[in-house]
């Protein structure tokens, strides 16, 4: 039976590769994407999708995500809407509060009210692997771990998956949360990483490296994240919470040199000319040293596991990138 579900975000970058996604699986189902269309979002990612209505407003308007819920029969809510980037944060950390933690409090608000005596409805809570803090030279991240956030933004997230978990135990209300480690892949806005390199390697510009570039991150590509969301709000159990990640830990100096090198082999140039744009710059602020995910219980509970190398996702990504810069 087809059914309408809500993604709040989803013009951001995992926000419209899950629409893309769950358009192509369930193509009967019609999708309502809230987002307020800031910097971060591009409505052409999702512009000409059949059954796919974009509505443009704010997760902290609880009364008009309740109308969402209420007029369009919706029982399942991906909440992906967030601000999400650290140095902004540093920078300006009430808009993390306010989006983060005052919007997320909204929609479950929202959808308590919307759903009261219903059963068979569910709110997916997409929240980040830096509520964890930062790891050391070994272990991992995992579902049991003390939260230990260390910027304004992922205490902000912190917050959030605090009032997800309350609103379940204190009102019933059918929460699941995921905790991801980075995402990478087509749609993202170029101020992250990845895309950020690609689009200076490109212009011939200085590639800014924070530190000494050691800084581990453990990367994921977005489409494998967007499964995972699709089987945690189709599979998961009420109340857990699921760590997802692409159990691929790397450098950031690691990661630049490898775009270096594949930026180089698709603009015919000779390698080694975009090494020649790092430029070392002063550390973050609070900068977490390490991130790792254990994912096993993703993986033995609900059978979802990575389906896309490193080397190939990256290989796409950089691809993609390239070919918008030529039109």
């Amino acid at each position: 039976m087809s059914e309408t579900i809500l993604i709040t975000g989803g013009a951001g970058f995992i926000g419209s590769n899950l629409v893309h996604r769950w358009h192509r699986n369930h193509p009967k189902d019609r999708v309502v994407v809230l987002d307020k269309l800031t910097y971060a979002a591009d409505r052409s990612q999702i512009d000409g999708l059949e059954g796919v209505e974009l509505v443009v407003g704010d997760i902290q308007n609880l009364e008009l995500v309740r109308h969402l819920i209420e007029t369009n029969g919706i029982k399942k809510v991906f909440h992906l809407a967030a601000e999400s980037h650290v140095d902004r944060s540093i920078t300006g950390p009430g808009a993390f509060i306010q989006t983060n933690v005052v919007g997320t409090f909204s929609m479950l608000e929202a959808a308590r009210q919307a759903w009261a005596g219903q059963g068979d409805c569910r709110f997916l809570h997409i929240s980040t692997d830096e509520v964890y803090g930062s790891l050391g030279e070994t272990g991992k991240f995992h579902e049991e771990l003390a939260y230990a956030p260390n910027s304004p933004y992922s205490a902000s997230k912190a917050g959030s998956d605090h009032l997800v978990r309350a609103y379940h135990h204190t009102y019933g209300l059918n929460t699941v949360t995921t905790n991801c480690s980075n995402n990478y892949g087509p749609r993202q806005h170029p101020e992250k990483l990845i895309p950020l390199v690609i689009t200076r390697l490109v212009k011939g510009e200085a590639i800014p490296i924070y530190g000494d570039g050691l800084n581990i991150r453990d990367w994921l590509f977005v489409e494998d994240h967007c499964a995972a969301l699709e089987t945690v709000m189709l599979k998961g159990l009420a109340g857990e919470t699921y760590c997802v990640g692409g159990d691929n830990e790397r450098t950031n100096l690691e990661l630049v040199d490898l775009l270096c090198e594949l930026v180089d082999q698709h603009l015919g140039r000779p390698q080694g000319t975009g090494l020649k744009q790092k430029t070392y710059v002063q550390d973050r602020a609070g900068h977490d040293r390490r991130y790792a995910i254990d994912a096993s219980k993703i993986q033995r509970e609900l059978g979802w596991k990575v389906a896309t190398g490193f080397e190939a996702g990256l290989a796409e990504t950089v691809a993609w990138y390239l070919a918008g810069a030529k039109r």
